[in-house]
């Protein structure tokens, strides 16, 4: 098993994929695209990407990336966050001067930023950034990276747990190149999907319709202008529950009625974490 992820070893999306397949063999990707392109073309059996936190919102262009990528979700997983100020061996709080780290986790802290008033800088990713302290070798540059990421790079923790939100949670979804739905057992499930309304007055009212009648809950809608025009729009909707289930099955007969393209981008069992939160 080859897991692709985006960042370098140490980062939040290998703690997540290692939590998932731990007997896999890790492939760090330097950009979301480049992950889905290496499992599209067979380097990798998954990919492990983040699509939500709770701090930060959606994860910029992943959902763009999505619909044509060919690839279905499988799985999700849901990844307690934590951020450790992170320096040179010996390197005091009092020496910090610049802090660099992935632009999510530089808005995921900014208490401690704004306390300590330190200058930032984005890199590409949290581990990458820590990589790049360690590299530099100067006490006056920190980063906020995983604690992964500090033992992995020979760095000390010069302040930890540095989070706004204590409950810091980001979500991530796992593709594959075959859809493999999960079976309809009664189970918690959920459907992931993408469609486009047709250009009518109240069609997405219409195509929405169906899921409120039906009693089925969407958890998330988001929408997305297509073409230069910008007359079409896109979303991206998930649901709870089967397609086999009699409710779920009705809502989508609506939806499809009102809309120009409908395509089911996984049906994956729920995970824990939505029944504890």
């Amino acid at each position: 098993m080859i897991a692709a992820y985006q960042g370098e070893a140490g980062s939040n999306s290998a703690t997540a994929a290692r939590a998932l397949y731990p007997e896999s063999a890790g492939l760090p990707c330097t950009s979301f695209e480049q992950a889905l392109d290496a499992v599209t073309l067979g380097a990798a059996d998954v990919a492990v990407i983040p699509v939500d936190n709770s701090a930060a919102g959606r994860v910029a262009d992943v959902h763009h990336l999505l619909p044509d990528s060919g690839l279905f979700i499988i799985a999700e997983y849901f990844l307690a966050i934590r951020f450790d100020l992170v320096g040179v061996p010996g390197a005091t709080l009092d020496q910090v001067e610049c802090v660099r780290s992935h632009v999510h986790a530089l808005g995921q802290c900014r208490k401690v930023l704004r306390e300590g008033g330190w200058r930032t800088l984005v890199s590409d990713d949290t581990a990458g950034a820590a990589r790049e302290v360690a590299e530099l070798g100067d006490p006056r540059h920190a980063a906020l990276a995983p604690p992964a990421a500090a033992a992995l790079h020979g760095l000390q923790v010069v302040r930890s747990g540095v989070e706004d939100d204590p409950d810091n949670t980001t979500r991530f979804v796992v593709l594959s190149r075959d859809a493999a739905p999960a079976p309809a057992t009664g189970e918690p499930t959920m459907t992931s999907l993408f469609f486009s309304v047709r250009n009518i007055p109240s069609a997405l009212y219409k195509t929405l319709g169906g899921f409120a009648t039906s009693g089925v809950n969407l958890t998330k809608i988001e929408s997305y202008q297509m073409g230069a025009g910008l007359n079409a729009s896109r979303f991206y909707i998930e649901i709870e529950g089967h397609p086999d289930d009699r409710s779920v099955a009705l809502a989508l007969h609506e939806l499809s009625f009102f809309s120009s393209e409908v395509r089911v981008l996984g049906v994956y069992p729920a995970h824990p974490h939505r029944l504890t939160a």
